[in-house]
């Protein structure tokens, strides 16, 4: 669990992270940190996610929730919604149809979810 160990300055604070955490610079400006009422069942274990000794990790697509076609000016172009893993639904982020259908085909093999019309994908950006 995260806790706050103590108040470095007048704008940051040193947090006591995980030993997995290790790596992490422990010293946050405030901005960065936000006020957390304890939800257990929010945690996610750093084994789960694959963090590498880089501290980074690789987003997976896990389903296109709506795919939708914006019109521009000159042209049109189509995106999807996509959840990815470790995510909640209302995380998930519109990504460009190509770009994803280049690096993630098996994602539209199953059938592709009908249009929505041009607006159901710009209201929740």
């Amino acid at each position: 669990m995260i806790g706050i160990s103590k108040r470095v300055g007048n704008v940051a604070y040193e947090l006591e992270l995980p030993q997995e955490l290790a790596a992490v610079h422990p010293v946050f400006h405030i901005s960065m940190l936000k006020k957390c009422m304890g939800d257990p069942s929010l945690i996610i274990p750093t084994e789960y996610i694959g963090i590498k000794d880089i501290l980074s990790y690789e987003e997976i697509p896990i389903q296109i929730l709506d795919r939708q076609v914006c019109k521009l000016r000159t042209k049109e172009v189509a995106s999807v919604k996509v959840l990815w893993r470790n995510q909640f639904v209302e995380e998930a982020t519109c990504e460009a149809k190509e770009d994803m259908k280049k690096i993630y085909p098996h994602l539209f093999e199953s059938g592709e979810i009908p249009d929505q019309g041009t607006n159901s994908l710009l209201s929740t950006l």
